[in-house]
């Protein structure tokens, strides 16, 4: 009786998870952070459009890169350089996005004495991931851009695989400067670290992050999440910096594919 019970449990779960949609976020910030912020919204939007949903973190920026562009998620969070790509590869199609812009941010320890950006030249430079839009593209073509500061060929730099390593790297003399985003920066957990660090340069605003649909989904399904999502309360967003959700489109990040065609990012 007892094989029994235990085999059905096995089904159950098995079948549960196998209907399941997937829901993949970039991991900016540590993985207990991120589940602890994201499961209230998952748990919502369960309760909202009636379907049930996997929360995936990936232990890394490049693992959730691979798995986003194989098409393995139903939903994804990701930052505005991976959906651009995510739509050329797999068709991935942006629907609904934070209403606070995106604006990339570069720390340094209070303590350098670092106080402008020019003087960042020939510094060591922490970032979170290759690809990581605001942290690290931004940051790289704006120094470029604005201050001839070519970070791919003259400049030192690290990869240290999310926006809190950055942070915590630069508050411990790992690294001289760090690319991060205000709403991490915002979130860091970590005190000691944060009171240690000043922001230097804030990059220009550009269309946040957006939710984005695997174009197997359903029409239908899409609209039940786009809704519950632009419905979303209030006090769910606060772990994550963000206040009201918004409705997107694919258009609205030109301006992304503008930048990664400047900077001949690949299309992976």
């Amino acid at each position: 009786m007892k094989n029994i019970l235990l085999g059905f449990f096995i089904c159950q779960i098995i079948s549960s998870s196998l209907f399941a949609l997937t829901f993949g976020v970039v991991p900016q910030q540590s993985p207990l952070i991120l589940v602890k912020s994201w499961t209230p919204i998952i748990q919502y939007l369960e309760n909202e459009t009636g379907q049930k949903i996997d929360l995936k973190i990936e232990s890394s920026i490049s693992k959730f890169e691979e798995v986003l562009y194989s098409g393995g998620y139903d939903i994804a969070y990701m930052n505005p350089y991976h959906y651009i790509v995510a739509n050329e590869k797999k068709g991935y199609n942006a629907k609904i996005r934070a209403d606070n812009n995106l604006v990339g941010i570069l720390v340094v320890n209070k303590a350098s004495n670092i106080n402008s950006v020019p003087e960042l030249k020939g510094k060591k430079f922490l970032f979170p991931a290759p690809n990581a839009f605001a942290a690290t593209l931004l940051a790289k073509y704006e120094l470029s851009k604005k201050f001839n500061i070519n970070i791919d060929k003259n400049e030192l730099y690290t990869y240290v695989n999310s926006h809190d390593s950055v942070y915590k790297g630069v508050a411990r003399g790992v690294g001289d400067v760090g690319g991060g985003i205000e709403r991490t920066f915002d979130a860091l957990d970590d005190a000691g670290a944060k009171e240690s660090l000043k922001i230097l340069y804030k990059t220009q605003a550009y269309p946040s992050h957006p939710i984005a649909f695997n174009k197997s989904m359903s029409e239908d399904v899409q609209k039940k999440f786009i809704n519950a999502f632009v419905h979303i309360p209030e006090n769910l967003l606060e772990d994550l910096s963000m206040k009201h959700i918004i409705n997107t489109e694919d258009k609205e990040y030109d301006i992304i594919r503008d930048i990664a065609k400047e900077l001949s990012l690949p299309k992976e």
